[in-house]
């Protein structure tokens, strides 16, 4: 009798550990997972936090999203409140590289760090980076500029006008979109053809003026001064046709400094964006902002989830939609510095006015959100 007992309670105990699944811990608990982002004035960071934090929660893990109002050391904070509470795994939209510091915290304590959408940069102590392929986003926007002025038939006795902007300097994502960016502009000013107006690095290698063109902390209020300042110097005696601008945020900023100078009361320039904002879209819709690059967050924090699930369990991810940037020749993607890490790329979209609908149609955001935008 004692001997069946022993076996009924052996067969519960394996089926304990078999069952358990990826949301529990050696305890019996549900598996935490932390999700730091970096701020809330971007509306992507507050829309990817909740999204990661409902895909952790189907998946059986305990979650809990923060965010750091721009401050890496509210961040840093925030990730020692993870480790003490004993997460197995954080995902981190980190603000700058002062993050490092928490990171090894987490590796000394083998906890699983993800960096999510951004690098961290100037670490060794982390393996996995999940985005989108951002020199392709820059790219994306480079094509659009490249449509919206026919910049093939345009030539250097009939040249075009653009000044440039870039992302946050703290954001290694902003030397790959300007890169793709310029990969496309890039033969169009050597032949004459596109004539930029201020500061122009031919690629982000260029330090000293590519520091003159980024926009701190993407803030829409320093991207509008900048703006309006180029339009009462530098171009105040051309009609720019286009600006590259890195996101739909600063998109807005500098549309709203264009509209303010009576020169473009008749037609605006063609303003590049990204992330396809919901008052972006409303902006295409109406003919204002050319182009938006749609990066589909949702897929990206499912996609993270995923990653943070195989990390946790010790198995090979297996993300559908996503290529390691190593096979296509991307692995720099992935360089912190001081480390390769296994970089995932999810593949974004073009977004012009004819198919401003797309991230309606995918659940992105609602058609009663872009009419509230409408009504802006």
């Amino acid at each position: 009798m004692k001997k069946l007992l022993f076996a009924a309670v052996a067969v519960v105990l394996v089926a304990g550990t078999v069952f358990a699944g990826p949301g529990a811990d050696n305890k019996g608990g549900a598996t935490f997972v932390g999700i730091a982002m970096p701020e809330t004035h971007v509306l992507r960071w507050t829309k990817d936090g909740a999204s990661l934090k409902k895909f952790a929660e189907a998946k059986g893990f305990r979650a809990q999203d923060q965010y750091a109002n721009a401050d890496q050391n509210v961040q840093n904070t925030q990730i020692q409140n993870f480790l003490t509470q004993g997460a197995k795994a954080i995902i981190i939209g980190c603000v700058n590289d002062g993050v490092a510091a928490a990171v090894a915290d987490a590796a000394r304590d083998k906890v699983t760090v993800i960096a999510y959408d951004r690098i961290i940069p100037n670490s060794a102590d982390y393996d996995y980076y999940i985005t989108f392929n951002n020199f392709k986003v820059g790219q994306l926007q480079g094509q659009g500029i490249e449509r919206g002025l026919n910049l093939t038939s345009a030539t250097a006795a009939a040249p075009k006008y653009i000044t440039l902007f870039a992302g946050s300097p703290t954001d290694g994502n902003a030397f790959f979109f300007y890169d793709g960016a310029m990969s496309v502009l890039n033969p169009y000013v050597e032949s004459g053809a596109l004539i930029v107006v201020g500061p122009y690095p031919k690629t982000s290698k260029d330090t000293a003026n590519f520091q003159r063109i980024a926009t701190e902390n993407w803030q829409a209020a320093v991207a509008k001064t900048r703006m309006e300042n180029l339009l009462n110097g530098d171009a105040k005696d051309v009609t720019l046709d286009a600006v590259l601008a890195p996101n739909d945020t600063l998109a807005r900023a500098i549309i709203e400094a264009c509209k303010a100078d009576a020169k473009y009361a008749g037609k605006l320039p063609v303003v590049t964006g990204q992330d396809a904002e919901a008052a972006s879209a409303a902006s295409i819709k109406n003919g204002e902002q050319y182009m938006t690059v749609f990066k589909d967050t949702s897929k990206l924090a499912e996609a993270a989830i995923l990653l943070a699930e195989a990390a946790v369990k010790g198995t090979t991810p297996n993300i559908p939609g996503a290529v390691l940037a190593s096979s296509i020749g991307l692995e720099s993607i992935g360089d912190t510095g001081k480390k390769v890490v296994r970089a995932y790329l999810l593949d974004p979209v073009i977004i012009y006015r004819e198919n401003w609908k797309d991230p309606v149609n995918a659940g992105f955001y609602t058609q009663e959100e872009i009419n509230q935008n409408n009504l802006k």
